[in-house]
């Protein structure tokens, strides 16, 4: 029998592929650094955690990719590395940058590779989103303690016009938000309430770090997203992708 390859050192091996631990410090000294030059705190765990997960979910994104049968040829290969190279100052410049980084020409290559089937099969997954979902057309009352909110649904509870009140708290805009699709609202609570309402119906009092709100669906429908609300639903498809690839994938992670 011929010996077995022995593995290189790695944090985790993905359905057989290996993300090494030169590759996992590269990625983490780049992310540390950019979270660094936006001022942002991390502890190290948060940071290895992140950076972890992203990797995984890169190495699950381009397997899924060759089975989808994109190809990376090697001319194509060597034109990123050509290009990578003018923009850094030359082949010298980026072999030092290699170098510094824990990479040879082999795992440069490798993880180049990677990150471009990576980068193809996340743009097929967001351009298969749908443009149209089911969406709730949401109006709110809005104030910033909860008495004023408790008062505002005592009122509604009584018979008072949600529309006069939503526009006594925000003359400006009405209380209107618009068309909204799951996820889209930025606090979980908020969307759970907003979607567990019928059309006309309107919430109880949903406490955020905006304020407190009561919420109300003026209709409910299969409606066309807005620029904006279709990153939204791309991220999630995206997302939800990630998770569901994960689920069926065998991953062991190197303690």
């Amino acid at each position: 029998m011929p010996p077995t390859a022995t593995p290189p050192p790695s944090v985790a091996v993905i359905n057989g592929e290996y993300i090494t631990n030169a590759e996992f410090q590269s990625e983490l000294e780049r992310y540390k650094s950019a979270q660094t030059a936006l001022g942002l705190s991390f502890t190290d765990e948060d940071a290895n955690k992140a950076v972890l997960e992203d990797m995984i979910a890169q190495v699950l994104l381009s397997q899924a990719a060759r089975e989808a049968n994109f190809t990376l040829t090697e001319a194509d290969l060597q034109s990123r590395i050509d290009a990578l190279a003018a923009s850094v100052g030359g082949v010298e410049a980026l072999s030092a940058w290699q170098s510094a980084h824990g990479y040879d020409e082999a795992s440069f290559r490798i993880a180049l590779k990677r990150s471009a089937e990576a980068a193809w099969m996340r743009d097929k997954i967001i351009a298969d989103a749908p443009t149209t979902v089911e969406q709730i057309h949401v109006r709110q009352i809005l104030t910033y303690n909860e008495e004023t909110a408790r008062a505002a649904l005592e009122q509604l509870n009584g018979g008072a016009d949600f529309d006069a009140l939503a526009a006594l708290y925000d003359p400006i805009t009405l209380g209107e938000l618009g068309w909204v699709p799951r996820g889209y609202l930025l606090d979980a609570k908020a969307d759970e309430a907003v979607f567990a309402l019928q059309a006309g119906a309107y919430s109880d009092v949903v406490a955020t770090d905006a304020g407190f709100h009561i919420f109300k669906a003026l209709e409910r429908a299969d409606h066309l997203l807005t620029p904006d609300a279709l990153l939204t639903v791309q991220e999630l498809t995206l997302k939800n992708w990630i998770a569901e690839q994960r689920a069926k994938s065998e991953i062991t992670l190197v303690p």
